[in-house]
This record gives structure tokens, sequence and C-alpha cells, in this order.
């Protein structure tokens, strides 16, 4: 508390100024929204990405909808989980380890229908940053990666909007002033209608497939010093098969900041907000008859300085500083399973300071260094227990409510240096440590709303990781291609995974079911883009490895971790063939995916059992798919009653090829029980799609 009392003693005393000498576009949100060749050479930090709306959204998509987080999955480093899943890994990690920030507020479950579509909706989108483990000082709760999406302001000059229906949704959109150069407002939403589709079907009717969100953001202009902006976000699907499943789950997120502009470039940010996950599950068939409830709910006060008014000898130094403390609610699971009924649930308190510098130490080496603490203090109210050797409950504690039952105390330092030998090229080295405290658990490699969550605790530690990063990166002159080669390696402590036969349903109390290790991934990553011309676009290859060893599974020893994959490549082009006519193609290459399969089965009286060798001992087959689209501009814009109108189609084709890569592969046994053979099963072939969009 003594350097914040310093830091905001530095910010009260810095001069006035005239406010007619302060631009008025200072006071937009503090983005970044170049994706300059130049930025990606002369950004301090390795591993990060600032994303390009515009073209992230151009690449084809699923059903022809706009998709950041599939899009994303094209990122060298950058991994989808599945055919299924919006949600992606970076560098060995899980989707469970990142952290999805919307204006802030995070995001818990970032997919519709399991991760089929994006929970976001790309008209309400501005600016996002992903970091790619090398974290700055501002951001932690995630041993992985970070992705820090900005959400649209309304304009507040005139009035806009645009619509779209597709093949399985429509959305629209409408943004403008409510007072003209004050107070603005944008509101986007967007609601699928396979439902209206099942009930028009004698056989399906009874069964219901649908998802909605909705985004709401207020920007207001106080005066030139000052602006607020409230921002609203929340999504809800719903999944029900007639008398076998109910599945429900939903995301509400709000944010309410304050923006405030002191000397030159330095400001401070003010952000109150509130986050929400829940879902709420049914289940009657294949003899499992199972209702699951669970929750995520965080409110979390924070605030941040930047100051750039400082001078480190004769170099510019820009500091950033902050601090936030959060209340978690955390309900790992409430079930009923025929008559038997249980829950666990549990609360904690967070606190966290920041302080991160970038200064120049000369013209052409650059450097970035920060320091990060956090506390994690599990609160009582709730049962706490120890767990036996043979994972039995041998005590329990009772606190009282509020009571503090343990402090993690976690020390992150972050640190990034850029040299550039010529204005064309740098080289970059980099070292962060990151930690979480939220800890998701799943049976596969792909996150489902029957995922169970739990926190540091007294018995489970927060999970850490270490990362060392290094870099190469050029560009031509003209900056119409750049190119780049990372290489990382990254070491994580206290990840967990569940004993060998447990699953999520095995036992209420969590920690019963888990075992904690630590794990290693590293790789290499290579890009080259082209960024200007007809053709853009750009290729990635990663070449990496990532492997766990806890005590208890495999025999103690090394294993390729569920999120293995030798090899990706990702090839996105776009083509503009005229004013009117836009095309659009992206192939993906993954190696194969380890999983675990018996390595042999025995019979004991009448049933036959399994034998497994080892964990994630085998590969699945390769996976690869084509996707091309096209956009065609219904002529150029053209006035209707005062207003501009811009129309189009956007034809897609989602694995051209029709190649049926792998979801899913079962053993089956043979009638008698004597013979097993594996078999794949695929989620999709050839998907074609069709969608119009007006804008006004």
């Amino acid at each position: 508390m003594f350097g914040l009392s310093i830091l905001l003693t530095t910010l009260i005393s810095l001069s006035p100024i005239e406010e007619d000498s302060i631009r008025t576009e200072r006071l937009d949100e503090v983005v970044v929204t170049s994706n300059s060749a130049r930025q990606r050479i002369q950004n301090v930090q390795t591993g990060a990405e600032v994303l390009q709306i515009e073209d992230l959204t151009s690449a084809p998509q699923l059903f022809g909808e706009a998709d950041i987080m599939r899009s994303i999955q094209l990122l060298p480093g950058v991994k989808a989980e599945s055919d299924a899943s919006s949600s992606f890994q970076v560098r060995g990690g899980t989707s469970a380890q990142n952290q999805v920030l919307f204006d802030l507020a995070p995001v818990y479950n970032v997919g519709h229908l399991a991760g089929l579509f994006s929970a976001f909706n790309d008209d309400a989108l501005g600016a996002a940053t992903l970091y790619k483990g090398l974290l700055p000082a501002q951001y932690g709760g995630a041993s992985s990666a970070v992705l820090d999406i900005t959400g649209k302001t309304g304009n507040k000059d005139g009035w806009h909007g645009d619509a779209s229906i597709g093949l399985l949704s429509a959305k629209a959109s409408i943004e403008g002033p409510l007072v003209k150069d004050k107070l603005s407002m944008l509101v986007s939403a967007r609601r699928s209608y396979m439902d209206l589709l099942l009930k028009a079907s004698k056989d399906f009717r009874d069964n219901t497939l649908y998802f909605y969100d909705v985004n709401a953001k207020l920007d207001w202009t106080i005066n030139k010093r000052n602006q607020m902006f409230l921002t609203f976000f929340t999504s809800h699907d719903r999944t029900s098969v007639e008398k076998m499943t109910d599945i429900r789950w939903n995301n509400y997120t709000t944010s309410l900041r304050w923006l405030h502009h002191f000397q030159g470039d330095s400001y401070a940010q003010t952000t109150a907000y509130l986050s929400n996950y829940l879902t709420d599950n049914g289940v009657d068939f294949l003899k499992m008859n199972l209702w699951y409830k669970g929750h995520i709910r965080q409110m979390s006060l924070r605030q941040d300085f930047h100051l750039s008014s400082f001078h480190l000898f004769t170099f510019p130094l820009i500091l950033k500083a902050g601090i936030q403390t959060s209340l978690y609610n955390v309900k790992s699971a409430e079930w009923q399973v025929l008559n038997k009924y249980d829950k666990e649930q549990r609360r904690a308190w967070e606190n966290t300071a920041w302080v991160n510098g970038t200064f120049n130490i000369r013209e052409d080496l650059q450097a970035s260094v920060g320091l990060r603490l956090n506390a994690f203090s599990p609160l009582g109210g709730s049962l706490y227990y120890d767990i036996e050797d043979n994972g039995e409950i041998g005590w329990y504690y009772n606190y009282g409510k509020n009571e503090i039952v343990k402090t993690h105390l976690t020390l992150e330092p972050r640190a990034s240096i850029s040299w550039q030998p010529t204005s064309q090229t740098s080289i970059k080295l980099g070292y962060a440590r990151t930690s979480q405290n939220l800890h998701a658990l799943r049976n596969q490699s792909t996150s489902t709303p029957f995922d169970r969550y739990t926190m540091s605790s007294n018995i489970v530690k927060p999970e850490t990781a270490d990362q060392w990063s290094g870099g190469f990166y050029m560009m031509t002159p003209r900056q119409n291609y750049d190119f780049s080669v990372e290489g990382y390696f990254r070491k994580i402590q206290n990840v967990l995974d569940y004993k060998d036969g447990k699953s999520f349903s095995s036992e209420i109390e969590i920690e019963r079911l888990v075992l904690a290790g630590e794990g290693k991934s590293y790789g290499v990553e290579l890009c080259a883009r082209k960024n200007s011309g007809r053709l853009t676009g750009w290729i990635g290859y990663t070449l990496s490895w990532s492997r766990t060893r806890i005590d208890g599974i495999n025999g103690g020893e090394w294993y390729d971790a569920n999120n293995d994959r030798r090899h990706d490549i990702n090839i996105v082009g776009m083509y503009k063939l005229n004013d009117r006519w836009t095309l659009n193609a992206a192939w993906v290459f993954n190696s194969g995916q380890a999983f675990t399969a018996p390595s042999g089965k025995y019979q004991v009286i009448d049933n036959w059992i399994y034998y497994y060798a080892e964990r994630n001992g085998y590969r699945a087959p390769d996976y690869h798919r084509l996707d091309v689209s096209a956009v065609w501009k219904c002529g150029k814009r053209k006035e209707e009653r005062g207003r501009r109108i811009e129309k189009e189609w956007v034809f897609g084709i989602y694995n051209l090829y029709n190649r049926y890569n792998p979801y899913l592969i079962n053993f089956e046994d043979s009638a008698d029980g004597a013979r097993t053979k594996a078999k794949q099963y695929s989620l999709f072939g050839i998907v074609p799609s069709v969608a119009f969009n007006i804008k006004f």
C-alpha cells in the first residue's frame, strides 16, 4: 500500500494542462487496432498477437458464421480442441488454462452448442490481443494464455446498423448517439432457429436445440478528461432430447469502467465487474440417471494506472500498475443420482497487485519488466477435509463463515527484451511466471457443460507455469511481407488430472478424484505473412511436444498429454478478385492427437475387463480439411431514403473434400466379447453454407 500511495501522490501532483490542448480522440478506448508488420517488429512483448478482427472473421467458417474463436485457432502456436469446439489451446496448455476477457470481465464458457459456435458475436467486437503465455504483469489468472477482447462502442455521430441471416442463425445490431457527441449505445443480438425447424418436424418436435446471445454497451464522454463505459453480455444455450437429456448453460457478465486522463498520455481506469457462468444438466439414458448443476461467480473491483510522463535517463518510461480484489463463489457440483443428493460449494477471496515498466536501454534496445503478487484465500462456511493415502476422507474441518482457511501467496516475475539491429529486424527474449487458482477437471480433451471446477484449497495448490521464449522477426522494406520464428519452453507445476478409473461423478468431493503433478511443453512456431496486394494471408507451422507426469498415474512416468500433437500447419488466403468479389480459403493439418486405448483385456466370470498399459499411448489418425468461401457485394453502396445501404452474400463450404476426421474413437466388443475393434466417429463431412448481410 505504501507503493500505491506514492503512485497516487505522483498522479495528483501532475501539473494540469488546458482542456483545449487535449485531443478528443484520446478519450477513445485504450486499445491497439493496428496489426502492421512494423508493429510486430517493434513490439517488445514476445508471443503477443494483436488481432485484426476483420481479417480473422473473413476466414471461412463452419455454417458460414463469422467466428473469432475458431479463427484464432488458425494462428501459429494455437490449436483447436476439436471439430466441435470453439475453445483453443496454446503452447501445450489446455483451454481450461486460458483466460478470456470481455471488457476485462472473464467469460468461462466461450462456446454455443457445446462449442460448435463461439459465444461472441463478431458485430460486438472492437479489438483483441492474444498473449501466448508471456503475459504483461497486469494480466493473471491463467497459466497458459490470455485473450483480451474489447467490445465495440457505438457511433457518436449517426445511427448505423446491420443484420445477417444464415442457415442456422440470424443476428442484428444497431448503434448510434443517444446524445450527439456525448453518449452512444450499441446493441447486438443473435439467435439460432434450429428449434423452430425441429418443431416443424413430427418426429423431432419434442426436442429443443437453440442458443442466443445479447451484447449492449454505453459510451459516455463526460468531458474531455473523463469517459465511462457500461458493458453487458449474456448468452444462453439449451439442448434437449426427449426423455433423454436436458442440458442448459449460460454466461452473464457486466462491467462498469471509468477512464480518467491526466497529463500527456497518462490515465487511470477504475473497473467494477460481475461474471457468472451456470450449467444445469439432466441425463437419463444408458443406465445413467443424473441431474447436475454447477456455477462460477466472480465479483471484482480493479484499479489500473498508466503513466507515460516519466523518463529513465533520456528515454521515456511507460509504467503500468494496479490492484484488484475479487470474491469467488464456485459450486463444484450439485447433483441427484437416483435418490442420492450431494453438493459441494466453496467461496474464496483473491487480492492482486502488479507493476510493469517498459523502457529503452538504448535506441535499438527495449525492455519490459514486471512483477505481480497474488494472494488467494479460500473461505470458511463450507466443509474442508484431509485425504488419506487410500483416497478416503481422514478428517473434516468446519471453518466459520468468511474465516480464512489458508492463504496461497504467488510472486510472478515477468520480463521481455527486444533488440532491433536494423529497422526491419528484431530479436526478442522473454520469461514469465503465471499462476491459476481456478481449476477445471475434464474426462476428455474438450470442454463440455459436464466439466467440474474447483479452487485452490487446503489441499489443492495454485497451478504455476514458467515459460521461456525467444524469437527472430523480419519484414521487407515496404512491409509487404513479414516472417517470424519463435521457440518456447514451458514448465507447469500442480497440474491436476483424474485418478485412474475416476470420472466427474465418481465422488462429490472433488479432491478425492484428482492427483497433482507436473507438465512440460516445448516447440517452435514459424509464420510467413503477406500483408498487402490483392492476395493477403499467412502460412503457419508449429512443431511441439506436451507431456505430463503425476505420481499414481501411468506408473509415475512421463506421458503425452491429451492435447499433444506433433505438427500443425495452417494456410490462410484472402484474394480480392474485384470490388464485388472476395475469395477466402483455409487449409488445416494436425498430426494425430494422443489418446488412451486398451492394451488387452481379461475375463472375470462373465465380464470382460480392459487392461491399460499406459496413459495416452496411442495416436488418432491425422486431421486435415480445406474450407473455402466467397463474398459477393451486391453492387456499390447506394442511397435509400438518405441512408447508405450495403448488401452482401457469403457462400462457404466447410471441409471441401469431405474428409471424415476423427472426433471420437470408441472400442466395441464382438457379441461373445472375445474380440475388440476400434471404431472412429466423425462429426462433419462437407458442409455448405450461405448467409445474407445488410449494413446501413
